[in-house]
């Protein structure tokens, strides 16, 4: 195991289970869908990604545009992102709607593989038909100005040693005396032409302050640590409390409960008095509005790449293969299949394979349908396509 960096192992899992939330959102788009039409929404990812253009847009009506940050620094509030993550989540319940009725619904009663294409040929509509009204040259991408959590707590595990502390605070103190020896002087770092008197005191301040970088190096390495950024937390925090409500409203509520018939069997249901399009309906529109949260908080306090109209394709494979993992269908399952795949692509980065932490998925999937193609928490009975 030489050559693993165990002092960054706690800090990985962090970043993996936050992660994993936001694919957790977006498979349990997935999964509610599968679970009402037994249909696998591959369009599901662009919903995600029109939710990510929906915050940016209403991030640069709010001002934060590049060319207003340009001119002054604009200061953002937590209402900016309130407003941001409830257009995002309107604007995908709405989309989700609209596919729904437009796109699958005239498709109920076909074969499966003749939905599956539709899902796919819908995807494929807003990927490329985006190009057509979104901005994509250059790709644009929310500016960090409008988070006001851009600070961070840092939880100490393990601290360096006592004297190598010592020595770099004395090394910045040498630092600090140098730098005001320079002021006294008047002496610019750019200076070439200088007495011998002034050379010495500019090349004790380099000398202090490379000295003070190289222990500050090795304070870093002899340290562990974990880093919370305050934006993750709240992506974390707002991950469980939309959760939390959708498992309410799935167990504890009348609708709920037509959910879980229209689940069980679409055609007793409807002979119960269930409305089943109206259930269809609510289905596409809590999914959809629960991906655009996850796509608000991606783009915005996450580490998340520049807008394209591509943006959701990654996302939205890794959250079908974390539904898979977890079982489709089973609302538990995609939480926990989303929790696995993020901590599963940030235990892939620890071990020094960045560059195929977006293969992971792939390889889960395959290994998945091989072993228990049910997933972890969902049926043994396999279904075909």
């Amino acid at each position: 195991m030489a050559g693993l960096d165990f002092a960054g192992l706690p800090q990985q899992l962090i970043n993996g289970i936050l992660l994993g939330g936001i694919y957790a959102l977006l498979a349990l788009g997935y999964t509610m869908v599968y679970g009402v039409l037994r249909l696998i929404n591959f369009a599901h990812g662009e919903v995600f990604m029109l939710g990510a253009y929906t915050s940016l847009f209403v991030s640069w009506a709010l001002g934060f545009t590049p060319e207003a940050l340009m001119k002054g620094d604009k200061v953002s509030n937590p209402m900016n992102l309130l407003l941001m993550i409830l257009c995002s989540m309107a604007v995908c319940a709405v989309v989700g709607v609209i596919i729904e009725l437009l796109a699958y619904r005239p498709m109920r009663g076909s074969s499966r593989i003749a939905s599956l294409i539709t899902a796919i040929g819908v995807s494929l509509l807003l990927q490329y038909g985006g190009q057509l009204f979104l901005p994509t040259s250059p790709p644009p991408s929310i500016s960090d100005k409008v988070n006001p959590y851009r600070g961070a707590f840092e939880i100490p595990l393990k601290s360096a040693e006592p004297a190598l502390v010592a020595d770099l605070a004395k090394s910045r103190a040498e630092v600090k005396a140098a730098q005001a020896d320079m002021d006294r002087l008047q002496i610019s770092r750019f200076d070439t032409d200088l007495t011998p008197e002034k050379k010495a005191v500019k090349d004790k301040l380099e000398a202090s302050e490379t000295k003070a970088r190289d222990l500050t190096a090795k304070v870093n390495d002899a340290s562990v640590k974990i880093v919370l950024r305050h934006g993750q937390l709240i992506m974390l925090g707002s991950t469980i409390v939309l959760m939390l409500l959708l498992r309410h409203l799935v167990l504890k509520t009348p609708v709920g409960r037509a959910m879980r018939a229209v689940s069980h069997d679409f055609d007793s249901a409807s002979l119960m008095g269930v409305n089943v399009n109206k259930i269809v309906t609510l289905t596409f529109l809590i999914g959809s509005s629960l991906a655009g949260a996850g796509a608000m908080m991606y783009a915005t306090l996450g580490d998340s790449p520049s807008l394209t109209t591509f943006y959701g394709a990654l996302p939205g494979v890794k959250a079908f293969v974390a539904a898979v993992l977890g079982g489709i269908g089973n609302i538990p399952g995609a939480v926990l299949g989303g929790l696995l795949m993020g901590l599963a692509e940030n235990l892939v980065v620890w071990a020094g394979y960045s560059q195929y932490k977006d293969a992971v998925a792939f390889v889960i999937l395959i290994v998945v349908l091989l072993l228990r193609p049910g997933g972890l928490m969902g049926s043994s009975k396999v279904e075909k396509v």
